[in-house]
């Protein structure tokens, strides 16, 4: 046995308390643990254990190592979780919660590629722009815009929502195409009316900042709403640029206002915080992320 050993089985024994019951956890003799703790202490040259027919006490020494010999068990508890997940068949539910726009933009994608190639796991997706309670709810998984502050769960960047201001080509033969965010309020505006003060809209160009006035036949907070409105003509719309990938490359939507800077928001993939995700929650996290991984060089090579 190694001294490592031995550190760990000094710590099960004053887990249990008596030579009898850390033997039989060990799997060994109440002589050959006896020895291997006179052979660690000898080891060592320090006493670590005053010993009587009833009861285990701690010397000093023996309650400075403990600790340590402690988070050796945690230690390889950890690994064995490791290894079980490693040997763990991929399969079972996922739930996750995300916005409503998000989960369309990428539902066809997740369930073409995803459980082609893992065909025994089971997705729930939960679309919803509110907050959901992920502890008490049960989800795995969820895509947030912005920290969050609850110290029970991990969030990982995933990528930035940047707004992009686009209308289609009907629209801009009928109107006219905005050169400036000024000239805005002379178009109709379609409104997400999810967000604080919709009928403002902020741009920036260097460090200039614009915020103007807008208005129009719609008002909705459900961005595919306004996506399918601007592409009937009915008016300037600001989209997540995740939504745009096929309309920009196909000329459906043109993005105006290119030199202006809007709305650039944070978003996460967060999940509970624990010792380690299961597999089947962490091949899906990593299809996440390589999913806007690859949602972004797309959208590089459109000019976003």
């Amino acid at each position: 046995m190694s001294e490592i050993d031995d550190l760990a089985a000094f710590a099960v024994l004053l887990e249990v308390g008596s030579f009898t019951h850390a033997a039989a956890r060990l799997g060994c003799s109440k002589g050959q643990l006896s020895k291997r703790m006179r052979l660690l202490e000898q080891g060592l040259g320090v006493t670590l254990l005053q010993r009587s027919t009833r009861s285990l006490t701690l010397t000093s020494a023996g309650s400075a190592l403990l600790p340590e010999a402690q988070a050796l068990l945690v230690q390889a508890q950890r690994a064995r979780q490791t290894l079980a997940r490693l040997q763990e068949e991929i399969s079972g539910t996922v739930r996750i919660t995300l916005p409503v726009s998000l989960g369309e933009s990428f539902f066809d994608g997740l369930l073409l590629t995803f459980v082609r190639q893992y065909p025994q796991v089971r997705i729930e997706l939960d679309l919803n722009n509110d907050y959901r309670d992920m502890i008490a709810e049960g989800f795995d998984l969820a895509i947030r815009s912005g920290l969050d502050s609850d110290a029970r769960l991990v969030a990982k960047p995933l990528f930035a929502m940047q707004e992009l201001t686009c209308a289609s080509p009907a629209y801009l033969a009928e109107h006219g195409e905005p050169h400036s965010p000024e000239d805005l309020s002379r178009h109709s505006c379609l409104v997400n009316s999810h967000y604080r003060g919709p009928e403002e809209w902020l741009y920036q160009r260097q460090h200039q900042l614009s915020r103007v006035k807008v208005a129009g036949p719609l008002a909705s907070n459900h961005y595919s709403l306004l996506k399918n409105a601007a592409l009937a003509g009915a008016g300037i719309a600001r989209l997540p640029s995740y939504m745009l990938h096929a309309e920009l490359a196909e000329g459906r939507l043109h993005w105006l206002l290119r030199d202006y800077q809007t709305r650039s928001t944070p978003t996460f993939l967060v999940h509970p915080y624990q010792g380690g995700l299961p597999k089947r929650t962490q091949v899906l996290a990593d299809y996440l992320v390589q999913w806007f991984r690859r949602s972004g060089e797309v959208l590089q090579g459109l000019g976003v």
